[in-house]
């Protein structure tokens, strides 16, 4: 997502390799799995691919502030590849906060645990957390759409178990007082703000790793964690 003049103006999603990228920024053209590319790239859309420090540089002179990406990857040769890790995107509802989500972050650990998968703390650099857990054995042979069944499985099996905490429905009125458990990031269409990303706020928070001792310590102690500023 692009600022060009700033965090207190406008700003839009570039999802296309812009005009004038640089002949050495490595780029993979992919379906739009869902996504509206443009007149330029009719179905498919022209993504860079950011693996070292001049393409970061070069989004960095877009004044490209949030970097978003899918859980999928593609190959040396741009091939689409089916998705390498499952994310669970914890949203609170206020008066719900980042506390709410530590212990609902505890929870999905121990159902990653069961289902033989390693889960990774993130801040969102926006109101809540993200968990990342690597797809390995026969879940790295699942498409997107099936990485998204486990992940509703999980938050619906939750919801069932803790429905003063947590939701797994998207309405937002629905939320109030609880952790959303957005499965449907899984989407072979959706995206995910990276990791280190800043945020394009008026505060320069980061999507920031966390140990899960400071998760442990944020479920204790809503003030003993906060998001991450740049």
């Amino acid at each position: 997502i692009r600022w060009p003049h700033g965090v207190d103006r406008e700003s839009f999603f570039e999802k296309n390799a812009p005009a004038g990228t640089p002949s050495w920024v490595r780029t993979a053209r992919v379906p739009t799995t869902g996504s509206r590319g443009d007149s330029r790239h009719g179905d498919t859309l022209m993504f860079p691919i950011v693996e070292d420090l001049a393409t970061l540089t070069w989004l960095a002179n877009l004044a490209a502030l949030e970097l978003h990406v899918h859980q999928w990857t593609v190959s040396r040769e741009g091939e689409v590849r089916g998705p390498d890790r499952l994310v669970v995107d914890l949203d609170p509802g206020a008066p719900a906060g980042l506390g709410e989500c530590c212990q609902v972050a505890l929870l999905v650990r121990e159902r990653l645990v069961d289902l033989g998968l390693e889960g990774r703390p993130v801040t969102s650099g926006s109101k809540g957390l993200h968990l990342y857990a690597t797809l390995t054995g026969d879940y790295a042979e699942m498409d997107s759409d099936a990485v998204t069944g486990v992940a509703k499985e999980l938050a619906e099996s939750l919801q069932a178990e803790r429905p003063g905490l947590v939701t797994a429905t998207m309405t937002k009125t629905r939320r109030s007082g609880k952790v959303f458990l957005d499965w449907s990031q899984n989407s072979g269409s959706k995206t995910t703000v990276s990791p280190y990303s800043l945020r394009g706020g008026e505060r320069p928070y980061v999507a920031n790793p966390l140990t899960w001792a400071e998760v442990e310590a944020g479920a204790e102690d809503p003030l003993a964690l906060d998001q991450f500023e740049f």
